[in-house]
């Protein structure tokens, strides 16, 4: 690491700490902290629905905020998934299988406890890697021209419909379909209108934010209000300390490393996300454990294992995000459409000719796992009480939210039609077992795709060997056809594992 970076750094530590950008930091964790707890929401919805909060400030301090909403959603599942067995959010679901038990036994603040500071230290120690890591990727990055980026495009299309979608026909027709939406709009090379049916709003294409907000929050108003009025169960009181020992810290240290390191692995590999992680993370502490029995019926490093991995997702999605434009997961596609409604293009110019605000946006992110620790930590018994609020409650406060925040967008009702039609998409969609996260990036990287496809042939006279002409594009075109069929794989490999276990 070079004397300029490591003098960014300094300079990224030295903006973070900004008043305005310290308050937004414990802004975000603690309304992250507060989305997460309250099962039916999630982390990217709760980014969706609070990105248009941060059209106004700088791009530092809104990055920082949705930085510390996305760390303290994924923290925050773990107090309903401890305290009522009802996960907050995807990534918390193998927390509750020991975590509950721990409560029955009357340990919650342990359970809770073990949560908290093995969230800490995943998210932690994943930023080492945003630091070592993105940097690297960025100057590989300037190598790319137009064939590499159509490529690219491609690739992270099929990335996230191949893995996050059990079938890769689904997948795929998820990620057609928003290739087809992001057609819409002034054609990039000619500036003839397409699709636009007269609308000028449309102008620049479908707005994303709408479109998040849409598919990831309006549609769990609709899924939410179609089914019976939840009430949670009553949230168990618990009396016993939060704070760990210094045995039980020693005891799952090696725990959160191995967890740190799945977790970091799975964040990078666009499309698996948090809640692959934290079930890795919990079956590696188990089959590392010397009690492995225990697991299952109250065992604090199950926790931990799970905890650690999820929030270690979180620095190594931001990784793909920042430097090739390829959200690792759902929630960081949404902080990517804040980017870019900022003015900025995830690629090597964030690592150049944005340097000083990437490195202030990576020290806010490492001051948000401190704050996270302090909040979660302090404020355990009173986000525990949010776990048991009623969908009747929830229900309209996320409709007021959606149909604002669409609306303060622009200050305009169209973009709020439009969030509905996303939102009624969305539904649709996940009825139907197809990936609305899929449309989302297709969304974002169609534009990317077409103009590196378009620009490529316009170069070559027409010729479209010249798709063909680099080893890094067929590299990309070698991880474009592995991810497409990476549910036909996980398949067979899953079938062989069953009958070596029949056997």
């Amino acid at each position: 690491m070079d004397a300029q970076t490591l003098g960014l750094m300094a300079a990224g530590f030295g903006h973070a700490f900004d008043p305005m950008n310290l308050i937004m930091l414990i802004v975000g964790v603690t309304i992250g902290v507060v989305v997460g707890c309250m099962p039916g929401l999630s982390a990217a919805m709760g980014v969706a629905l609070l990105l248009p909060l941060t059209f106004g400030m700088k791009p530092e301090t809104g990055l920082i905020m949705l930085g510390g909403i996305y760390c303290g959603a994924i923290f925050g599942g773990s107090i309903s998934a401890i305290l009522i067995h009802t996960p907050g959010t995807p990534a918390s679901a193998a927390t509750a299988l020991d975590g509950y038990e721990l409560t029955k036994q009357g340990k919650a603040g342990k359970a809770l406890g073990t949560a908290c500071f093995a969230s800490f230290c995943g998210g932690l120690l994943s930023c080492i890697s945003l630091y070592f890591f993105a940097p690297m990727l960025a100057q590989l990055a300037m190598k790319f021209g137009s064939p590499e980026y159509f490529w690219l495009a491609l690739f992270g299309i099929t990335i996230i419909a191949g893995v996050t979608t059990g079938s890769m026909v689904k997948g795929l027709m998820s990620g057609a379909f928003g290739l087809i939406l992001s057609t819409i709009g002034m054609d990039p090379m000619e500036g003839v209108e397409r699709y636009m049916f007269g609308i000028d709003e449309l102008y620049n294409g479908i707005n994303v934010t709408c479109s998040l907000i849409g598919l990831f929050s309006m549609s769990q108003v609709f899924i939410l209000t179609e089914k019976a009025i939840k009430e949670r169960g009553s949230v168990i009181k618990f009396k016993d300390s939060v704070l760990l020992k210094a045995e039980e810290i020693k005891r799952i240290g090696p725990t959160i490393i191995r967890s740190w390191i799945i977790g970091n692995i799975i964040g990078i590999l666009p499309g698996a996300g948090a809640s692959i992680a934290c079930f890795l993370g919990y079956d590696t502490a188990k089959k590392f454990s010397k009690h492995p029995e225990t697991f299952g019926h109250g065992n604090i490093e199950g926790v931990a294992g799970s905890e650690a991995a999820n929030n270690a997702v979180t620095g190594g999605s931001l990784i793909p995000t920042l430097t090739l434009g390829i959200p690792g997961e759902s929630v960081t596609a949404v902080l990517m459409g804040g980017l870019i409604i900022q003015g900025l293009q995830p690629g090597p110019e964030l690592f150049t000719r944005y340097a000083p605000m990437t490195y202030t946006f990576f020290a806010g992110f490492v001051l948000t796992q401190f704050f996270m620790l302090l909040i979660g930590l302090g404020g355990c018994r009173i986000f525990a009480h949010l776990a048991k609020l009623s969908d009747a409650i929830l229900i309209p406060c996320i409709f007021v939210l959606c149909v604002v925040g669409s609306f303060a967008i622009n200050n305009s009702f169209t973009d709020v039609v439009i969030m509905f039609i996303f939102g009624v998409m969305g539904y649709l969609m996940r009825k139907m077992g197809l990936n609305t996260a899929a449309v989302v990036l297709a969304l974002i990287l169609g534009p990317l795709g077409e103009r590196g496809l378009r620009r490529s042939l316009q170069l070559s006279g027409g010729d479209p060997s010249v798709l063909f002409s680099t080893p890094i594009c067929w590299i990309l075109i070698a991880l474009c056809l592995l991810s497409a069929f990476s549910p036909l794989l996980m398949k067979f490999f899953k079938k062989g594992k069953e009958m070596a276990a029949g056997k």
